[in-house]
């Protein structure tokens, strides 16, 4: 199985992660041709630097000409210029300069997905290019209490960040990697100034992004994991662990803007097999396992528990029935959660249920390892979760969600959606 890590030892950007990827083989052609389609007006420009003695590859984004700016820099130099436009006055000709002019390049999220969608690139590409938005949406949305609609991104709906993820989207894909893997993320210190003023860093939207991811904060009092880069190794990664077993193909480093003393401001990109075991086709981790006895909860209780532990994060929840003392019917109620997550789903089981204790274990699991797809079917895309045993195709599933919101928007039955999303699956040609 062909894996990819990113080692965030100094944390992750857009830029960055394009640089990795150039270093690791991704062709610049690809990403100028990328860049070309989106027809935004930008360009590229691929560069050899070093970072703490290492060469790395640097990929800068221009826009109308200009070249992208780290976020802190850029509002420096906005509060720069509008100090600079008022001290002169409005009736001596002073423009707001080309920094405010790309500012006002701000969109929507409903913008930014149909220039996406006319872009002549990959389903896949473009699926995950509008995920990576999605996420960042999202996550400014609960910020500032609003809807993903009503959003208006100041740098990430600029040009230069919709360049960084459809290039990510691109790039990624044409690794032809099966599963990607991502390190504890070093998320920098300090503050760091943005469209809402100074912040502590990580900025609110990262932390959001970064929600059950491991993080830690070490050297540069600098914000080294941007919200771009917190929404890519969200959508890309399929888990957080320290360097898989793999025989290692090539590695890639992706250079920062800044150079700092001491630490190398590098993302590094390492593709390879993983090992020819069992390791290979699944994953080991440890996971706990929380359960209680119930014999005096009502259904319908237990069953909005079982949903507030599933959107709290356990990665299962089920009950069986089973015969109590005294001969009382009752539920076994079972959680499966990660490590650190069991203490907090643990007040949520003593809190939505009336058991008096819960038992809790550590166990090993195995997974498959598994990737998505995104068909089209005649109601709109919908995503085929697939798992793969000894690099072919074991399973494959149309994502339920995906069907649900078509089937209640088209009026259409589930079961004719979720039938023609493996039908077009099927139709697909087989991967080599």
């Amino acid at each position: 199985m062909r894996i990819a890590y990113l080692d965030c030892f100094s944390g992750i950007s857009g830029d960055m992660f394009l640089g990795a990827l150039v270093d690791a083989g991704v062709s610049p052609k690809l990403l100028d041709d990328t860049v070309a389609a989106l027809n935004i007006g930008a360009h590229l420009k691929v560069s050899r630097v070093l970072r703490g003695g290492i060469s790395a590859s640097k990929v800068d984004v221009y826009a109308n000409g200009e070249k992208d700016l780290p976020r802190e820099v850029f509002w420096e130099q906005q509060e720069h210029d509008h100090t600079h436009e008022h001290s002169h006055g409005h009736g001596q000709g002073h423009s707001h300069g080309q920094h405010e002019h790309r500012h006002d390049h701000s969109r929507a999220l409903t913008e930014i997905r149909q220039i996406i969608e006319k872009a002549p690139i990959s389903n896949n590409a473009k699926s995950a290019a509008i995920k990576i938005f999605e996420a960042l949406a999202h996550a400014e949305a609960e910020i500032h209490n609003t809807s993903t609609d009503q959003v208006h991104f100041h740098e990430v709906g600029a040009i230069d960040a919709m360049v960084d993820i459809v290039c990510a989207a691109v790039g990624a894909e044409s690794l032809a990697v099966e599963e990607w893997v991502c390190s504890p993320l070093n998320v920098g210190g300090g503050t760091v100034k943005c469209a809402h003023g100074t912040l502590p860093v990580p900025a609110p939207a990262t932390v959001k992004l970064l929600q059950d991811a491991p993080v830690y904060s070490s050297g540069p009092q600098v914000e080294l994991v941007t919200p771009t880069g917190a929404a890519i190794v969200k959508t890309l990664s399929a888990r957080f662990a320290s360097f898989p077993a793999m025989k290692i193909e090539k590695a890639g480093y992706g250079a920062g803007t800044r150079d700092f003393p001491q630490h190398p401001n590098l993302l590094r990109l390492t593709v390879g097999e993983a090992e020819p075991t069992d390791r290979a086709n699944t994953s080991n981790d440890s996971i706990t396992v929380l359960e209680a006895n119930l014999d005096d909860l009502s259904p319908q209780v237990l069953a909005y528990a079982m949903e507030r532990l599933l959107a709290e994060g356990a990665l299962d929840v089920f009950s069986v029935p089973v015969q109590m003392k005294k001969s009382r019917p009752g539920a076994l109620l079972t959680v499966l959660a990660q490590v650190e997550d069991a203490s907090r789903l643990t007040k949520t089981i003593f809190a939505e249920t009336t058991t008096l204790g819960v038992r809790r274990r550590e166990e090993q699991r195995q997974t498959l390892s598994r990737r998505w797809e995104t068909v089209d079917t005649t109601w709109g895309p919908v995503r085929i979760k697939i798992a793969n045993m000894n690099g072919t195709v074991s399973n494959y599933a149309p994502e339920y969600e995906d069907c649900r919101t078509l089937a209640e928007a088209q009026h259409v039955p589930l079961r004719t959606i979720m039938q023609e999303a493996i039908q077009q699956y099927l139709r697909r040609e087989p991967k080599a």
